[in-house]
C-alpha cells in the first residue's frame, strides 16, 4: 500500500510538472496539448491493465506525440496563420514519431514482450505511473515545438542550423537501429554484444542521435519564443537526463553487465568507449 501511494504520488508530480511548464507559457493551445497527451495515455492503460499488455506502449507514444503536434498546427491553421516552419517542423516531428512507434512496435512484436514490463504492469499503480510518464516524455520534450507552432515558427539562420541537427540525429538513430538490428539477425553474434558501424565509437548512437534530433528542434523553435516560453527549451536536457539516468542507458548497462560484466572483451569495450559520445 505505500508503495502504491509513491507510485501515484510520482505520478501526480509527472503531470505537475509537465502542466507547470505548459501553464507558464501562457499558451492555451499548449496547455490544452499537454492535458490532451495525458488523456490519451490514461485512457490507453485501461485496456493495457485489463489485458495485462504492453505491445502498443511505445506505438501509444508515437500516436500521442502526432496528436498533440497535429492538434497545435490545426490550431494555428485556423486562426488563418499557413506558416511554412510550421509545416516543416511538424513533419520532422510526425516522420521521427512513426519511424519510431513502428520500429519499436514490429521489435517488441517479434520478441513476444517487453521484459522491463514484466513485473510492471502487473501493479495497477506502478503500471498506470508507467503510462503517466510516457505523457511526461511527451509533453516536456515536444513543449518548445508546440509552444513555436502555436506562435508561428520563423525560418531564420536558427531554423536551417535546427534542421541540420536533427537530420544528424535522425539519421544516426536509424543507423544505430538498423546496425544493431541486423547485428540480432545473424545466428552468429546469439548472446554477443555489439561493438561495430557507430557503436564502435558510442555504446549507445541511437541515444546520442535521439538527444540530437530533440536538439535540433529546440533551435528550430527558439526564434519562436519569447519570455517565459523559453522554459520550454528543457526538450533535450529532459531527453539527456530521462535517456542517461532513468529508462534508457542505466537500466542497459546494468543489464549488460550482468550479461557480459565477467567478460575482458566487454570490459575494454566499456573502459574504451564513450557512452554517448566524448565527455557525454
Amino acid at each position: 500500500m505505500k508503495t502504491s501511494f509513491k507510485e501515484l504520488l510520482f505520478a501526480l508530480f509527472a503531470f505537475t510538472l509537465s502542466f507547470s511548464v505548459a501553464y507558464i507559457t501562457e499558451i492555451k493551445i499548449v496547455k490544452d496539448a499537454v492535458l490532451i497527451a495525458f488523456l490519451i495515455q490514461w485512457v490507453l492503460f485501461i485496456p493495457a491493465y485489463i489485458f495485462q499488455t504492453e505491445k502498443f506502449y511505445d506505438l501509444s507514444g508515437s500516436l500521442t506525440y502526432i496528436s498533440i503536434v497535429s492538434f497545435c498546427f490545426y490550431n494555428n491553421y485556423e486562426s488563418g496563420n499557413i506558416n511554412l516552419g510550421n509545416i516543416i517542423i511538424s513533419t520532422l516531428i510526425i516522420m521521427w514519431a512513426i519511424r519510431l512507434g513502428s520500429f519499436l512496435f514490429i521489435r517488441i512484436k517479434k520478441a513476444g514482450e517487453d521484459i522491463r514490463f514484466r513485473e510492471i504492469k502487473k501493479s495497477p499503480s506502478r503500471f498506470f505511473m508507467t503510462w503517466t510518464l510516457q505523457g511526461m516524455w511527451v509533453s516536456l520534450c515536444s513543449a518548445c515545438a508546440l509552444a513555436g507552432i502555436a506562435n508561428g515558427i520563423e525560418i531564420n539562420s536558427y531554423f536551417y542550423v535546427g534542421i541540420v541537427i536533427f537530420v544528424i540525429g535522425f539519421t544516426t538513430e536509424i543507423i544505430a537501429d538498423n546496425q544493431k538490428s541486423i547485428f540480432r539477425k545473424d545466428l552468429n553474434n546469439k548472446d554477443k554484444f555489439i561493438s561495430s558501424g557507430l557503436w564502435k565509437y558510442s555504446r549507445h548512437p541511437n541515444y546520442l542521435g535521439e538527444i540530437t534530433l530533440w536538439l535540433g528542434i529546440s533551435i528550430i523553435s527558439f526564434s519562436s519564443l519569447a519570455g517565459w516560453e523559453l522554459i520550454t527549451l528543457i526538450s533535450p536536457i529532459f531527453t539527456y537526463l530521462l535517456l542517461v539516468y532513468v529508462s534508457g542507458i542505466r537500466i542497459l548497462d546494468y543489464n549488460g553487465n550482468k550479461k557480459w560484466g565477467h567478460l575482458e572483451s566487454y570490459k575494454d569495450y566499456r573502459k574504451n568507449t564513450p557512452r554517448l559520445i566524448g565527455f557525454l
